[in-house]
């Protein structure tokens, strides 16, 4: 079994630890990880499973002064989706629109560079997690820098590794990135317009048979 094989776990590590180098050398770090594979997949799934745990425990174990949560209404399964299907859409609208736009980069290509540029992200919260114990309120503004600084360096880090996966320039890279932002809510509209329409249907034939039964009865 794959999973089982020692050298299958030493290549996880060393790509997983390739991940800090990639957050701190952008350009070369996102070359590499694609063109000389020095990243993995698995890798990746860890990096976008640590980042739902980090998104889960952030939200239950942040102080309060910071991070507000109804409890009765908390849903472990929500918060996970919410990075899980954002990230799935952006790399699908990233590798359509790409496509068609010389990207050299491939779907696989476009995943795993974006999980990568989580790290960043999942690294600092997940130590202002502890820290939100610490700081009083008068402090919080140490708390919300630091917090969107995390979200700034993986943005930067994602722009950097389109850049890089896809052999763009800048320019073309924030372009591509922003008509992929269009896209991603292009197929959330479809979708939303989809399930309505599914919705409506089942309701209509679900009150169709309920009106079938009672004129038989």
């Amino acid at each position: 079994m794959k999973i089982a094989d020692k050298n299958w776990w030493f290549r996880l590590g060393k790509t997983l630890k390739y991940a800090l180098y990639v957050s701190t050398h952008p350009l070369d770090g996102f070359w590499d990880l694609t063109h000389e594979k020095r990243g993995s997949f698995a890798a990746a799934n860890v990096i976008v499973a640590a980042t739902v745990l980090e998104e889960i425990l952030r939200l239950v174990l942040t102080n309060f002064q910071f991070v507000t949560v109804n409890m009765e209404e908390f849903n472990a399964v929500t918060v996970a989706l919410r990075v899980i299907v954002p990230l799935c859409l952006w790399t699908v609208s990233n590798w359509c629109l790409t496509t068609l736009m010389d990207g050299k980069g491939h779907l696989i290509d476009i995943y795993m560079a974006t999980s990568y540029a989580l790290t960043p992200y999942t690294l600092i919260n997940a130590v202002m997690i502890v820290a939100s114990q610490l700081i009083t309120y008068e402090e919080g503004a140490i708390y919300y820098v630091v917090t969107g600084l995390s979200v700034g360096w993986s943005l930067l880090l994602i722009i950097a590794g389109m850049m890089m996966i896809h052999d763009y320039t800048l320019t073309k890279t924030i372009l591509s990135s922003m008509l992929a932002i269009v896209g991603v809510g292009v197929m959330v509209f479809i979708f939303v317009v989809f399930f309505s329409l599914i919705s409506d249907a089942a309701a209509y034939f679900v009150s169709l048979y309920k009106e079938i039964l009672f004129r038989v009865i």
